[in-house]
């Protein structure tokens, strides 16, 4: 086991490389399942769940590899089973559903595995499918779906779920005839994905809207594709500057994604200015408190929550922060509690009063990016902050310990 040790209240002063998107990069690689020949992939970050999905990749009967600072992959005699031991790890596995049965007719997939940060069904990607001509069962913990080729069909999402859309978006690139995604997810990472397909081939408009329409193409063909920056990472950061009072540059990244997030962290008065393909971010003379609801892009992201919590801890005043998307997003709080943070909690709704420094403890990350809000509460705290659990983190933030010591943090990584 491993944990981070951080000796807070340092200034962050210098530049930090945002890396590309885990949330981008992960279907896009299981894009890589419905494609003819080899694909090159570029900012791809080296993450957990990347190397994980790289050898579920494989085990579907792909070559896929890092080479050097990029990532190849290439289609060889493809199987339709994606096992438990790895799906279990990373709920982005069941992304495979959709390009396995455009390509093979079949699929048998465990159920998803993840972050335990709530309820996130796959009924909604069941039924897309269902509707384009699949059938399923349920069988010994794993969904097993078949179909003669896929056929296009008027898809309404009772939710606009990200992964739901992704999965659709996939089959319906080699789907027979239209499709039409109606309140489908307008994330940029959806629209990322949507760009590649559309390099390898496919006839897709409207994404980036709330009406995706897709022809099908009978082959997708290979081709270079360089993911986009990750969003999240640049908003942790950003939080990160503000908290301990630094003055940070984020290279490789800008504000077009991240307008919600800029938005907000404006408003409690975070210095924030663009530069060509940067971000400049400072703390500014009066950091306070705002009311922030998570909510589909464009709103504010459900994943910046626990960042922008923490550095509500320790702003001027209060704010309250209401979580739509997930039920169960708001284990940090005991985890700030413990570091003097003034938080309370009904339901889905929590009260931060601001504190004036938070004190380092002991503290356990219980999701992603929970890991990250106690990384940014351990970076402004008085003393020392022990993060336990830092695999959660590893899932997806690239190089972090590296990353903040050389904007000068006093962070660095032990075996427990």
């Amino acid at each position: 086991m491993e944990k981070l040790i951080i000796e807070g209240g340092r200034p962050l002063e210098g530049r930090i490389c945002v890396s590309g998107s885990k949330n981008a990069a992960l279907p896009i690689l299981m894009a890589s399942l419905a494609v003819d020949g080899p694909v090159t992939y570029t900012n791809v970050p080296r993450l957990r769940d990347i190397h994980t999905t790289l050898r579920l990749l494989e085990i579907l009967g792909c070559t896929a590899y890092f080479d050097g600072d990029s990532v190849k992959v290439e289609t060889c005699d493809l199987v339709p089973e994606a096992p438990y031991d790895l799906v279990k790890t990373m709920r982005a596995s069941v992304l495979c559903l959709g390009p396995l049965l455009a390509r093979l007719g079949e699929a048998r997939v465990s159920l998803p595995g993840g972050c335990a940060i709530g309820s996130r069904p796959v009924d909604l990607h069941l039924r897309g499918l269902e509707q384009m001509g699949a059938t399923f069962d349920l069988e010994a913990g794993y969904i097993h779906g078949r179909c003669e080729r896929l056929h296009g069909a008027h898809i309404q999402f009772d939710f606009p779920t990200v992964g739901g859309t992704e999965n659709l978006l996939m089959a319906a690139a080699l789907a027979e005839g239209e499709t039409i995604l109606t309140n489908a997810a307008r994330e940029p990472e959806v629209v990322d994905l949507a760009n590649f397909l559309i390099a390898c081939g496919a006839k897709i408009s409207g994404h980036g809207t709330s009406i995706i329409t897709v022809q099908g193409v009978e082959k997708l063909i290979g081709c270079d594709y360089r993911i986009m920056p990750d969003r999240i990472e640049a908003g942790t950061y950003m939080c990160a500057a503000a908290m301990t009072d630094g003055q940070l540059e984020l290279t490789n990244c800008t504000l077009q994604d991240l307008e919600a997030v800029d938005a907000k962290l404006r408003e409690m008065g975070v210095e924030i200015r663009e530069a060509e393909n940067s971000i400049f971010v400072s703390r500014g003379p009066d950091l306070h408190g705002a009311d922030v609801v998570t909510l589909p892009y464009p709103g504010f992201p459900t994943d910046m929550q626990a960042q922008i919590m923490a550095l509500m801890c320790v702003s001027r005043g209060s704010g309250m922060i209401k979580e739509t998307i997930f039920e169960n997003r708001f284990m940090h709080v005991q985890e700030l509690r413990r570091m003097g943070a003034n938080i309370t909690l009904d339901g889905r709704t929590a009260v931060v009063r601001g504190i004036k420094q938070l004190t380092g403890a002991p503290v356990m990350a219980s999701d992603l990016r929970a890991s990250a809000s106690l990384v940014l509460a351990g970076l402004a705290a008085a003393g020392k902050t022990e993060v336990l659990r830092i695999y959660h983190l590893d899932r997806g933030y690239e190089k972090i310990e590296e990353k903040l010591s050389a904007v000068g943090a006093r962070i660095r990584r032990v075996k427990y």
